[in-house]
């Protein structure tokens, strides 16, 4: 009969008052429970003694009063706290279960790491010593008894407090096949976030800087900041690389960046600095940060560090509110493209936006205020294109409003006017500078309706028909805001085509749009959207390859299909009355069970304006997973403008219990004036159980019996 002691014996478990605890209390649970003279309990079958965070099941135990000492049997399991579980033949503890030794145990932290050991030896709660170990977070079976992975020891130290693992005489083992030993060694146990020391090195190889590893050191400089540094050395580069992380109560920043001399351009320190940061101000103020910065335009994409060709430095203060949006920013520009020259591009820009929206009392609907103040500059002081700088003041008032009636008909009216005044300087001959006004009066109907058959299948039609209105007095401004167009079903039913501000479209104009929806009971939902514009006549606003020039623009086509099943279609296409396609770009993905499928077509004709030629890429993505652990990926870009591939990849990940392996090459084939084609090997090997910050546990192996 089990019995259950309570308040509990203060002669069992209940700590002394020289202990500090006496306020402590313990609870037995067990079978049977006796006594044997004056100060000795013995308490069998099924025993669980619970005290504070520490929980013991054994299947006998031994209480002597006058040494304050448990003698317990096993198989005993030992929960100290929720990270640390200790597995025994038999044990000799204090009363409080944090000092003495326990004979055939096994040590198990964060769930992840295993260290069995013929004898641990646990001091005040705080320090256990393992004798004769065997560390590794790989199942081990009764078939295979033979780990992954393993390290042996003669002794481990757990400080369970710092939370750090001492290894003396350590050997590293793979298969059982000794890799490489260590006279001492310190490492994070599982439940350590942040700790001093070595992460996981990887290995690089590339066809234009050889074979190299990088070996990362991370030093925990307090709660708050942390700088990993990072050495890469292969046979043409000696490189450095940083990155420094620190929060503060209100924001964070964090900075990466390298330095570099290497045999590609010989006699020169390389190198770049990326930084960004967030902070909360008062009254609902964010300021933000980013920093980009590189030594030369090639070394990027040579290092892979980044793919982009324009690089972003600003800082930028905002405010969101539920009526009100304010943006001030200062934004440098940087050109890595080797055709641009910096000192022809606007590299210093100035914006400060204000945006209010409120209800007018007489008309209602909804209205919206707005300023902004906008600036750029040009290093260079050619006039013209190469050397222009502007500047801009504008303020614009927007007023919409709409009504539905009985039979679901929505009808709207629109107004929108503002002005602008500019200022240039080394302005080509022609261009003009002043206040300009732009003004805009439109109605918009639509007649959204719905039906469901017999099968469950529900449709849903809404045309919709705008017209619209705009005038402005805006001559010789040059564009510099709005040069790349595009037309979709985005801003089909926008009041200008324009992004920016430096042109307006202007006339009288039909928006005609049309949005058909099917869901069926299954799931599959169709979504076709088609549109067009009609002008009272060509304004010859709109550059060849916009999709919008002429008195009609092109057909506009947008369908999008979704399938339980996880098949994704999505396209969208221009087309003029010969049904000769301008731009289509078409997506399709599929996730399945084991295998993931993307693949992306686009189409798009040339538009001297924007200096871009004819585009038709394909670029194809797919994962599949072989089992539980093993997954391979590829992906590739072709060009059928130039008839070869951009790029292409290959990866393979194995993901088991206790570790990760990453394997990948990479080709890029596209060369330039600055840049060669290259390819990229990478392997990437990771343990399971030291950190918590390292690789999340994979599947298990399953023991055969």
């Amino acid at each position: 009969m089990r019995r259950f002691l309570k308040p509990v014996l203060a002669a069992l478990i209940a700590c002394s008052a020289t202990s500090g605890l006496a306020q402590s209390r313990a609870v037995l649970i067990a079978d049977s429970v006796y006594t044997e003279g004056h100060d000795r309990l013995i308490a069998s079958g099924h025993v669980e003694v619970f005290f504070q965070d520490r929980h013991l099941r054994a299947s006998r135990l031994t209480f002597d009063q006058s040494l304050g000492r448990l003698s317990i049997e096993g198989p005993i399991i030992l929960n100290d706290g929720d990270e640390t579980l200790i597995l025994a033949d038999s044990a000799e503890l204090s009363q409080d279960l944090q000092t003495g030794i326990l004979q055939s145990a096994r040590l198990v932290l964060g769930q992840q790491l295993q260290i069995a050991a013929t004898e641990i030896n646990r001091v005040e709660g705080r320090y256990t010593q393992l004798y004769q170990t065997v560390a590794s977070s790989c199942e081990v079976c009764v078939d295979n008894p033979i780990p992954l992975w393993q390290i042996r020891a003669t002794r481990i130290i757990h400080d369970q407090q710092e939370r750090q693992l001492y290894f003396d005489n350590a050997q590293f083992r793979v298969m059982d096949v000794p890799i490489f030993w260590a006279p001492r060694l310190r490492l994070p146990d599982p439940t350590l976030e942040r700790a001093t020391g070595f992460l996981t090195p990887s290995l690089r190889s590339s066809s234009r800087l050889g074979l190299g590893i990088k070996a990362p050191y991370f030093i925990r400089i307090g709660d708050h900041r942390d700088l990993t540094i990072t050495p890469y050395f292969s046979s043409r580069t000696r490189t450095l690389e940083l990155r420094y992380r620190q929060a503060f109560h209100n924001g964070d920043i964090e900075f990466t960046g390298s330095f570099t001399n290497d045999d590609l351009i010989p006699n020169a320190t390389r190198g770049y600095l990326f930084g960004s940061g967030s902070f909360d101000l008062a009254r609902d103020f964010e300021l933000n940060f980013n920093l980009e910065t590189v030594s030369d335009k090639s070394y990027l994409l040579d290092y892979g560090y980044s793919p982009n060709d324009r690089l972003e430095s600003n800082i930028q203060l905002t405010r969101t509110r539920n009526d009100t949006f304010f943006n001030a920013e200062i934004i440098d520009f940087k050109s890595l493209r080797a055709a641009e020259d910096n000192a022809n591009i606007p590299g210093l820009v100035a914006n400060v936006e204000w945006n209010h929206r409120f209800v007018p009392g007489v008309l209602g609907g909804t209205a919206e205020v707005s300023a902004e103040l906008f600036a750029f500059q040009r290093a260079s002081n050619v006039n013209g294109d190469l050397g222009r700088d502007m500047g801009r003041f504008s303020a614009h008032l927007n007023w919409r409003r709409n009504w539905v009636s009985n039979n679901g008909i929505v009808f709207g009216l629109i107004a929108d006017g503002g002005a602008d005044y500019y200022t240039l300087a080394d302005q080509a001959p022609g261009e003009q500078e002043g206040l300009f006004y732009n003004a805009t009066l439109g109605g918009e109907v639509s007649w959204p309706f719905a039906m469901t058959n017999y099968r469950g299948i529900r449709h849903v039609v809404t045309p919709t028909v705008q017209l619209l209105w705009t005038d402005t007095n805006q001559t010789g401004v040059p564009n510099e805001d709005s040069t790349l167009l595009e037309f979709d079903e985005g801003n089909l039913f926008a009041l200008s085509r324009y992004a920016g501000s430096n042109v307006y479209e202007e006339g009288t104009r039909f928006n005609v749009g049309l949005t058909w929806s099917r869901i069926g009971p299954s799931g599959i939902t169709n979504t076709l959207s088609a549109g067009r514009i009609f002008r009272d006549q060509d304004y010859a606003q709109f550059t060849a390859g916009s999709g919008l020039t002429g008195a009609q623009s092109d057909w506009l086509l947008a369908y999008q299909l979704q399938t339980p099943q996880n098949i994704t279609l999505t396209t969208r296409a221009l087309f003029n009355d010969q049904l000769d396609l301008t731009r289509n770009e078409t997506r399709i993905s599929w996730r399945g069970e084991r295998l993931d499928l993307g693949s992306t077509y686009v189409w798009l004709d040339a538009a001297p304006a924007e200096n871009r030629l004819a585009v038709s890429e394909w670029t194809f993505d797919t994962s599949y997973r072989f089992n539980d652990v093993w997954t391979g990926t590829a992906n590739w870009r072709h060009d059928f403008q130039s008839g070869e591939l951009a790029n292409a990849g290959l990866g393979l990940t194995y993901h088991g219990e206790c570790v990760k392996v990453d394997l990948s090459v990479s080709r890029r084939f596209t060369s330039t004036a600055i840049l060669q084609p290259n390819t990229s090997y990478g392997l990437t090997v990771s343990l399971v159980g030291f950190g918590a910050s390292g690789q999340a546990r994979g599947a298990s192996r399953s023991c055969i019996n």
